[in-house]
């Protein structure tokens, strides 16, 4: 048996719903697999401008499959995400910008906080409907996720700060050079090299490949 345990990079964007439901999926399955899962707070945007990749519900064809697929896939995984025809145009107008690097602030002070924040963002914007890209919305996310007015306030202050700017660039940046292309990226770091899988629904696979057994969405 492997002594050494995976390192599995997860790279998301709480503006898409497919990273909610590998981050959830993975959260379950870091307890089980012999796994160091560590989260990676990147922008969607910036990996989509730099691929060139389009918002797959810019085809209406794939937009009217995504909003079945979300659905099915949401009940398989037992996440709460609640969708609808008019969420593409929520997405489209809603910047993640200033929520990722408030997550990538909260990575880099106290990262304890780092997994409820995420979903908490994910709760607000895709089980509550609500927005996360103003102060006061990102305020009530961090007060949910258990940050003291006094954390949230200094964190919001560090989002125009170079430091968490550059920190989330770069992050965005080694997603790209492993070879992300949209979200949620996920890497395995196996036999001395990285595996890229993309989307929720290849779980299975990644364990296959680092040896792991699936045991369904929601091992218990």
């Amino acid at each position: 048996a492997r002594m050494g345990r995976t390192v599995v990079e997860l790279f998301y964007d709480v503006i898409s719903p497919y990273s909610w439901l590998g981050f959830e999926v993975l959260c379950r399955y870091q307890h089980i697999w012999n796994i160091d899962l560590r989260f990676r707070p990147a922008f969607l945007g910036g990996i989509m401008q730099q691929t060139g990749n389009k918002p797959p519900a810019m085809l209406p064809k794939r937009a009217e499959y995504l909003l079945k697929d979300i659905k099915r896939m949401a009940k398989y995984y037992q996440v709460p995400v609640k969708i609808s025809g008019d969420d593409f145009q929520r997405i489209l107008s809603t910047s993640s910008l200033a929520a990722m690097r408030f997550i990538t602030a909260i990575d880099m002070t106290k990262s304890e906080y780092l997994e409820p924040l995420s979903r908490e963002f994910w709760i607000r914007f895709w089980s509550q409907h609500e927005d996360i890209s103003q102060p006061e919305s990102i305020l009530t996310v961090a007060r949910q996720a258990g940050l003291s007015s006094e954390l949230s306030q200094k964190v919001l202050e560090m989002i125009s700060s170079p430091t968490v700017k550059d920190r989330l660039r770069e992050t965005t940046d080694e997603a790209v050079k492993y070879g992300a292309f949209g979200m949620p990226a996920v890497v395995a770091h196996y036999n001395g090299e990285p595996h890229l899988f993309f989307g929720s629904d290849r779980l299975e696979l990644l364990g296959s490949v680092i040896g792991e057994k699936w045991l369904g969405p929601a091992p218990s």
